[in-house]
């Protein structure tokens, strides 16, 4: 069965990016994210929904929140 929510290392990982973008992406509220206890994990949808709206911004992420 496929993983329905990653850690943040698993996160950076599937969008090839590193845990520290994960958690400003999580700050922007440009990827969802839930906490559960102590833990902070990102549903698996998330990651590509966060994907499909980059292809949707002609400038990209960077020169919006850069």
């Amino acid at each position: 069965m496929e993983k329905l929510l990653l850690t943040a290392a698993e996160a950076a990982e599937v969008l090839n990016v590193g845990r520290s973008t994960v958690y400003d992406l999580i700050r922007l509220q440009l990827l969802k994210s839930v906490k559960l206890g102590r833990s902070r994990r990102i549903p698996a949808v998330a990651c590509q929904e966060l994907v499909a709206r980059l292809l949707e911004m002609p400038d990209g992420w960077e020169k919006q929140h850069g």
